[in-house]
C-alpha cells in the first residue's frame, strides 16, 4: 500500500505544479490539473488533501465547481478556449497526414466537451461569487 500512496503523492505534487504553472501560461489548463491534485492527494495523504482544499488556489479555481454551484463564465471560457486550441492543433496535425478516424474521434470529444461545459455546468455571475465571499 505504501507504493500506491507514494505514486499518488508524486502525481498529486506534479499536477499541483502543472496547474499552478497553468495560471501564468495560458496554454496550460489549470482546472484539470487541480481536479487531479485533489483526487491524488485524497488517495495519498489526508493532511495534504485538507491543506490543498484550504488554499486560495483551490477556492478560486475549483471550490464552486466541486460544490456543484457552477463556474464563472471567465473560467469556463478559459477552459474551453485552451482545450479548443490544443485539440485544434492535434486535429490539424492529424488531418495534414490524412489520419481521419482519430480526427473524427477528437471532433466528437470536442463537441462533448462544449456540450458539457455550456449545458451541464451552471454559470455563476461574477458578482454573486464576490457577494458569497462577503465582498
Amino acid at each position: 500500500m505504501a507504493i500506491k500512496r507514494l505514486i499518488f503523492l508524486i502525481l498529486g505534487c506534479t499536477c499541483l505544479g502543472l496547474g499552478t504553472v497553468g495560471i501564468f501560461i495560458p496554454i496550460l489548463p489549470t482546472f484539470p490539473f487541480y481536479v487531479a491534485t485533489v483526487f491524488c492527494f485524497s488517495q495519498s495523504s489526508q493532511k495534504l488533501h485538507d491543506w490543498f482544499v484550504g488554499t486560495k488556489l483551490y477556492k478560486k479555481h475549483l471550490e464552486s465547481y466541486v460544490k456543484k454551484e457552477g463556474m464563472l463564465l471567465k473560467t469556463k471560457l478559459s477552459i474551453v478556449i485552451t482545450v479548443t486550441l490544443l485539440m485544434g492543433f492535434g486535429f490539424f496535425m492529424m488531418a495534414r497526414q490524412g489520419i481521419w478516424i482519430p480526427c473524427i474521434l477528437l471532433a466528437v470529444m470536442w463537441i462533448a466537451h462544449l456540450v458539457y461545459f455550456f449545458l451541464f455546468v451552471k454559470t455563476i455571475p461574477a458578482h454573486a461569487r464576490d457577494e458569497s465571499k462577503g465582498g
